[in-house]
């Protein structure tokens, strides 16, 4: 009953997983990633110093420089409007404007992590900025960081309305609830094969608990027929143990010397699987084994014989059962 249910339980749980793994397999993650971009791994651009005491001149020449990027930049020479903006910020690095700027054309210039390392200063300065966590969360949307996008564009929709931010993160919300519904599907899955590989673990002990309640360590356990030999071999097997399997006759001569000496040898090998079988009460048995005299001594491992013993020594099948289960 418990071996039925066992493997059933085996099939179940096989069948659940590969449905699971189906139905992940069709879904696939189909992101919208066409802002995505290589990362870039330039040196950072120049930073102001933010321990250096800025005048009003420095100020009003670090909007000139802001002025002339907005220039450049709206007539297409990004390069140019960076290298004002760097102007700017090493003037007045305690603008956190400049930086949001100039973050923002790094990632017109599709450079993330320059904006990112932009976006950060100028929040560290003003962590109420809109078009900081703008640039922050479009740069990290570009990289695929699909929470942290999220987070950030929500922020700069929180403080400023933008357009390009609303359509950005509508693109990043759905990308991540697509990859939140993946993963939740993947833990499933894995949840049902931990769940699955505990059942099994359970029913496979409560198996071997089964089998090993028909053997009996250190004693000679008597076969009444070639049936309950086959469960007897194989509750051994399920427990990786080496049965030997004597057969024997109440009329055999030899065979009433020989007992008390196998008894001896079952107390000796306690894990060994110690047989008896007659062969007038188990002819069928005899009759399969292709008995021919007794009595006869066979070693069964790993479903098949191993070795045996026909000469009567028991010297020789002592060492044949400590070869084999050494």
């Amino acid at each position: 009953m418990l071996r039925s249910k066992y493997r059933k339980t085996v099939e179940s749980n096989k069948d659940k997983a590969h449905s699971l793994e189906v139905e992940i397999v069709e879904s696939d993650v189909e992101l919208d990633d066409s802002d995505v971009v290589e990362p870039d791994y330039d040196p950072p651009l120049q930073m102001g110093d933010p321990s250096v005491e800025v005048s009003e001149d420095d100020q009003e020449d670090a909007l000139v420089q802001k002025a002339m990027a907005m220039d450049a930049f709206l007539a297409g020479n990004l390069d140019k409007a960076i290298s004002f903006l760097t102007e700017a910020v090493v003037l007045d690095p305690n603008s956190a404007m400049l930086y949001a700027s100039r973050a923002s054309v790094l990632v017109k210039l599709k450079k993330p992590n320059a904006a990112i390392r932009d976006a950060d200063a100028s929040l560290k300065i003003n962590d109420e900025l809109g078009r900081g966590y703008k640039a922050r969360g479009m740069a990290k949307g570009m990289l695929g960081l699909w929470d942290a996008a999220a987070r950030d564009l929500l922020m700069a929709s929180k403080f400023d309305f933008d357009e390009e931010a609303t359509v950005m993160l509508k693109k990043v919300e759905s990308n991540r609830k697509k990859i939140i519904e993946h993963r939740q599907k993947y833990e499933k899955l894995r949840k049902a094969r931990e769940q699955g590989k505990a059942e099994l673990g359970r029913l496979r002990k409560e198996a071997e608990n089964e089998f090993a309640s028909l053997l009996k360590d250190g004693k000679v356990i008597r076969v009444a027929s070639a049936k309950d030999l086959k469960i007897k071999l194989n509750s051994a097997a399920k427990t990786s143990r080496l049965a030997i399997v004597y057969f024997t006759a109440a009329w055999c001569g030899p065979c009433v010397h020989i007992s008390p000496i196998y008894t001896k040898l079952a107390s000796k090998y306690p894990k060994g699987v110690f047989l008896q079988v007659d062969i007038d009460e188990a002819r069928e048995a005899a009759a399969e084994w292709r008995i021919a005299s007794i009595p006869s001594f066979y070693l069964w491992k790993d479903g098949r014989v191993v070795d045996e013993e026909l000469q009567m020594s028991m010297n020789s099948l002592d060492k044949m059962i400590l070869e084999h289960t050494a």
